[in-house]
Parts: C-alpha cells; sequence; structure tokens
C-alpha cells in the first residue's frame, strides 16, 4: 500500500495549525481517572440554570414553531437581537440589529474578524500575553501577532506606539488592536478605566479598529466596587471604531454556543457574508432558548449568583495558594473572570514542571502558550471555576508536591563548585 504524503495538499494555513494548549489539556482529563484539572476554563455545572432551561425547552418544543427546529436567519433570531440591543444598553452601547450577528460561540466571531479584516502577513496587536483562541484564529489566516506589555492597569502606552511607530516605519500593515478588557484570560487583569479611553483615543488617532473581547464582564467580584471599571471600550466608540464581541457561554451555558458580535453596518454587512460561506445560520433552539432565559428574568436572576459562587471559589484557591506555597508563588489577584495567573519563583519553569504536576494528578496551563513572542516560561494559568473546593485544595497540595520534586531533582544534578 502507497502511504500518501498529505503535506503537499494542506495550504499555508493548514501547516501552521497547532493544537490548543488548552484542548490538550482538556484530552489528558478525559483519560485520567482522578485529575485535577485547573486548565479549561469551564463554567460550573451545578450553576447552569436546569429547571428554568427545561421549562422554556419543554415550552419551545411544545408550540411546534417552525422557527424552533427550522434554519433561520443567517444574522440570527430576530427577538433575541432586539433583545440583545436592550442588554447592550446595561453596558453603555448603543446598538441595532442591523449591527450585531449571533455566532456560535465567541470563537466564531474572532474566525469571522480574522477572515474579513486580515491578510496573509497584516499585523495583529496583542497584550502580552494574550488569549490563545485569538491567537489561533488570527494566525489562521496567516496574519502577524506582534505583543505589547501590559502594565498594572493594562497596555503599557508607551511601549504600544513605540510597537507601531516601528512596524510602520518598517513598511509593515497594522490593521487593528486585541484586547480583553475585563478579567483578562489570561492574567484576570482588569484595565483600568482611564486606560480604556486612552486606547481608544490611540486608535483614533492611529486611524486602527480595536477588537474588544468581553465574555467576563458580569462576573464581576465584591472587589469591584463600581460597575463602571467594567465600562467596554465600545460605550464610548462614536466612530464605528470597535469591533465588540460577548457571549452566554459564562452565565448561561456553552453547549448552546450562542454569543454575538456588535460592529459597524458596513464591516457586520462583510460578517454577514463571511458567516454564510461559514455555517449560514446559528442553531434556532439554542437562540430561542437564550431569548427566553433573557425575558424570563433567568439572565438577570443568574448573575449575583454566579458572582458569589466564582469568587468564593476564588478565595478557595488564594487560601489554598498561600497554605500550600507562602511566598514561593505569586499571582496578580483576579476581580472577576475565572482565573488566576501564576509567577513561578527563581529557576521553575512552567513547561518542564507540567509533566511533572501530571504525574502527581493535576493539570494547568503553561503560560506559555499565550505569548505570542519570546519564551516566557515562569507562568501558569490557574483556572479555579469548574473544581469543587475540596479538589481546589487537593489540587493545588498536588500541585505543591510537584514543585517539591522538580526542585529537588534539579538540585540533585546541579553541579557543585570545587572549593
Amino acid at each position: 500500500m502507497t502511504s500518501v504524503n498529505y503535506d503537499q495538499f494542506f495550504s499555508r494555513s493548514g501547516l501552521a495549525m497547532r493544537e490548543s494548549a488548552i484542548r490538550r489539556m482538556g484530552t489528558v482529563l478525559a483519560d485520567a481517572r482522578d485529575m485535577v484539572s485547573f486548565a479549561p476554563g469551564y463554567p460550573t455545572e451545578s450553576t447552569f440554570p436546569w429547571d428554568a432551561f427545561r421549562a422554556i425547552a419543554d415550552d419551545l418544543l411544545r408550540s411546534r414553531q417552525g422557527t424552533v427546529l427550522q434554519y433561520g436567519a443567517t444574522r440570527g433570531y430576530r427577538p433575541l437581537l432586539e433583545s440583545l440591543t436592550t442588554l447592550m444598553a446595561t453596558r453603555g452601547i448603543t446598538t441595532s440589529p442591523d449591527r450585531l450577528t449571533v455566532t456560535n460561540g465567541s470563537q466564531q466571531g474572532l474566525d469571522l474578524v480574522a477572515r474579513v479584516l486580515l491578510n496573509p502577513d497584516d499585523v495583529v496587536l496583542v497584550e502580552l500575553p494574550s488569549y490563545t483562541g485569538a491567537i489561533s484564529a488570527f494566525r489562521s489566516v496567516g496574519a502577524e501577532l506582534v505583543g505589547v506589555a501590559q502594565d498594572a492597569d493594562g497596555l503599557n502606552m508607551e511601549a504600544l506606539d513605540a510597537t507601531l511607530a516601528r512596524l510602520r516605519g518598517e513598511g509593515r500593515t497594522v490593521k487593528c488592536l486585541y484586547v480583553v478588557p475585563n478579567f483578562q484570560n489570561p492574567t484576570g487583569l482588569l484595565v483600568g478605566l482611564e486606560k480604556r479611553r486612552l486606547l481608544l483615543d490611540w486608535a483614533t488617532r492611529h486611524d486602527l479598529l480595536i477588537v474588544e473581547d468581553d465574555p467576563y464582564r458580569d462576573l464581576y467580584f465584591e472587589d469591584v466596587t463600581r460597575e463602571s471599571e467594567t465600562r467596554a471600550i465600545a460605550a464610548d466608540d462614536v466612530d464605528g471604531r470597535v469591533i465588540y464581541l460577548s457571549s452566554f457561554s459564562k452565565t448561561l451555558a456553552p453547549g448552546l454556543r450562542v454569543a454575538w458580535l456588535h460592529a459597524a453596518p458596513a464591516l457586520m454587512a462583510k460578517f454577514e457574508i463571511a458567516k454564510q460561506a461559514s455555517d449560514l445560520c446559528n442553531g434556532g433552539l439554542g437562540q430561542q432558548m437564550v431569548h427566553q432565559a433573557i425575558e424570563r428574568g433567568v439572565l438577570a436572576a443568574q448573575l449575583p449568583q454566579l458572582r458569589a459562587h466564582y469568587q468564593a471559589q476564588r478565595d478557595c484557591m488564594v487560601d489554598a495558594l498561600h497554605g500550600a506555597f507562602g511566598t514561593a508563588l505569586t499571582w496578580l489577584q483576579p476581580r472577576g473572570g475565572f482565573f488566576l495567573w501564576a509567577n513561578l519563583s527563581g529557576p521553575m519553569d512552567g513547561d518542564a514542571l507540567l509533566p511533572i504536576a501530571q504525574a502527581r494528578g493535576v493539570i494547568y496551563v503553561a503560560g506559555s502558550a499565550f505569548f505570542v513572542s519570546g519564551d516566557e516560561r515562569r507562568f501558569i494559568r490557574l483556572s479555579f471555576s469548574a473544581p469543587t473546593p475540596e479538589r481546589i485544595r487537593e489540587g493545588v497540595a498536588r500541585l505543591a508536591l510537584a514543585v517539591t520534586d522538580a526542585t529537588g531533582a534539579a538540585a540533585s544534578t546541579t553541579p557543585v563548585a570545587s572549593r
């Protein structure tokens, strides 16, 4: 039997595709019986509004209306789009159905942005570190990602200016800046309100677009003292310069695959055509279930419970880390969202530690997966969203043992200087 060299058939983007580090850790979890996973940012299943969804689904299916199970409009179920205009208003964003499309998860929205806006070798500026799903989407069309360092309140503006000037000086085409301002994946960072305004002003002065990814906005903790701290960049956009993405995956249920994209009408027209080539339309049942969850007050009732739940999850992880590591591990205190970004002290390496941690029965995502430049290996991303408090404490204890294993092994192989 003749073997086929399939590499010759792949496109350039196909050859460049790499497996997601987060998905890879999900495979590890599926193959293990007693693995504690701090890897994927899954919501806690016990928080899903099971009874409300059962009642909504029963009503929808009993209605026998064709729109529930039939093909629908590419942009999405019209009543849901209208509900989204009201929801966006609570975030300070004025929009209308002609500026919205429902997507199959936020990842599809990122894919649409990439396919409509980016040519091979165009540049997208991203935070260092940045979300791996966006990195994959932009790289899939041959774009180059250039990272910009972050301060405690978000992107360093001097570094942003210098990076843009250098790239344009080299004759490069820079199209947009991608940011996750609220409880960023992976760092949990909350970008300061003044920094958000500076970023919008910067994009206006330099005639660039901003892609604002905002899935965690509603999951703020008591540490956030003012709701204005989570104000969307798009809320102050008067030129249609911000493309805004958000999702119901973290607040209702990810399995429904209902998210949305907001953009200027001229951009949205192209996104609609690209979406037709991708999937024609979203699932009607999922969209109508989300619409009913909004209209019946299910979503509004969920949010305070989710904030309290995930804050307790974060507190549990922070307490466990303090007890197990003391000052040997440092981290940015997340004020919302799902993630804690930890900095390994000394010569520790997040990539090298991972197989040792896996052997101890705990996994995470190595921080190097979130960097588009350099070889930053000191960080690890720990997700506190899905495990129970008992499993969080057990996982942290196993992680501490793995670090002891790694540092002991390193010490035993370090040459001793002659006296």
